[in-house]
């Protein structure tokens, strides 16, 4: 196997673990991994409107309005009008969102620390660096 075959099976098998991981995590609650997505960029981020959060999500408006949707069903957020721009709404969670965002947040922490925990420092320190340029440079 090439190295370039070989770093696409270890991706693909640090993906497929990842969202393993995460499925595992939703099923424990009444979210969507789309849904939690939202959360854990709003409580990260604060209030904003559809089309920030859109752009945080990586997917279209009407997807996250439909996600939106789906939070405020749920009572987890909440869609406020902005008087200057009766068009534009700004989301914010509700208590019941910043609990579901604390609780999720400590899930990818907990994740993080288990990772960590077979990397050096060094390797923590490297790992970090390369998935922020691929970050910054590749998405």
């Amino acid at each position: 196997m090439n190295s370039v075959d070989e770093l696409t099976h270890e991706l693909f098998t640090f993906f497929d673990g990842f969202s393993s991981w995460e499925n595992s995590v939703i099923k424990t609650s009444d979210l969507t991994v789309s849904e939690a997505h939202a959360i854990e960029v709003l409580g990260r981020y604060g209030q904003m409107n559809m089309k920030s959060l859109a752009q945080h999500l990586g997917v279209t408006t009407g997807t996250t309005t439909v996600t939106v949707d789906r939070l405020e069903k749920k009572e987890y957020a909440r869609r406020q009008s902005v008087k200057e721009d009766r068009r534009v709404h700004l989301i914010t969670l509700t208590p019941k969102g910043q609990q579901a965002f604390a609780e999720h947040h400590q899930y990818h922490a907990d994740l993080t620390e288990q990772i960590l925990s077979v990397l050096s420092n060094e390797e923590h320190e490297q790992l970090l660096s390369i998935l922020k340029k691929i970050n910054k440079e590749a998405f």
